[in-house]
């Protein structure tokens, strides 16, 4: 049994691996825990083993061979834009990791942390008692959705800004999981499900980020939020397109999950916009309206293809 409120600090990913092995339950990793630790005092999160991994070597810097960059996963946002080969090739990771919160908490929050923040929403992002108060919704074990009055779906928010702007430009992860390793697109990470928006469990360490060189991805990012700092995202859209001529765009923000439609550089782009606003579920459920960030898609997307002089 773990005791209540346990703290450990593994040197190792094959300790860490042990420790969680050992208590799936109740463990949970942890680096920067900007996110992690805003949910714990909100009553959101009830994890009763935290895993510091932050001195995890493994995890960290910055390093490239022939075809890609690999981006450890506790690498900090503010360290991102200190490296030349991510200044050179893939400028807009910098520009979204930029649009995160405030130069504080860049200088704590980690990419992997970023890319792994927990989905939001109004009616769940509350103090216990605000919840108990106005009714349990489906994500803290209720029996309905606030925001949409539904009983089967959680429509909570996927939220991280670094995410949308690395599968725009074909990103995929190395995770390290009890079974051994794998490395899948970064994409297939997430659910659609808003109650566990993850595809993978407590028992997986995402060790680094890979990104493919070469490719003369040109980008475009864009954010709505209320502030210009702390705000988490109410949309994002980033759009790729790389040496061949291939579009990817990316949203985040309306949908529990990233929305992403691929096409050519010689599609229509109002058929391109009319998928991406039809992938995105957005119910009543963030400061701006539905309507309007549905009726945004269309706007940031025109005027990043503008910029992409396309």
């Amino acid at each position: 049994m773990v005791s209540e409120k346990q703290y450990t600090k593994p040197a190792t990913i094959e300790e860490a691996i042990k420790i969680v092995s050992e208590n799936p339950t109740t463990c949970k990793f942890i680096a920067g825990g900007t996110d992690v630790m805003v949910n714990k005092y909100q009553g959101n999160d009830t994890t009763s083993h935290y895993i510091d991994i932050t001195s995890i070597e493994e995890l960290k810097g910055i390093r490239r061979d022939e075809k890609f960059l690999y981006i450890g996963a506790l690498t900090r946002l503010s360290e991102l834009k200190k490296s030349k080969d991510i200044q050179d090739e893939f400028p807009v990771l910098i520009e979204a990791a930029h649009a995160v919160g405030s130069p504080l908490i860049r200088k704590t929050a980690t990419i992997g942390g970023n890319v792994l923040c927990e989905n939001r929403c109004i009616y769940y992002n509350q103090s216990e008692w605000w919840r108990e108060a106005v009714g349990y919704c489906l994500k803290c074990n209720g029996n309905i959705c606030i925001a949409s009055g539904g009983k089967k779906a959680c429509f909570s928010e996927f939220v991280s800004d670094t995410a949308p702007a690395l599968i725009a430009m074909n990103a995929k992860v190395r995770l390290i999981e009890p079974e051994g390793e794998r490395i899948i697109a970064l994409e297939e990470l997430f659910s659609g499900d808003g109650v566990k928006p993850k595809t993978i469990n407590n028992t997986t360490i995402v060790k680094e980020i890979i990104l493919p060189l070469g490719q003369n991805f040109r980008c475009a990012f864009k954010k709505l939020r209320l502030r210009e700092t702390l705000e988490f995202t109410s949309l994002t859209t980033a759009i790729s397109i790389n040496k061949e001529n291939k579009i990817r765009i990316v949203l985040a923000g309306v949908d529990p999950k990233p929305v992403l439609v691929e096409g050519q550089l010689n599609d229509d782009k109002s058929e391109l916009i009319k998928k991406a606003v039809k992938g995105g579920r957005a119910v009543e459920n963030d400061m701006f309206s539905r309507t309007y960030r549905r009726d945004m898609i269309p706007v940031f997307l025109n005027e990043s293809f503008e910029k992409l002089g396309i």
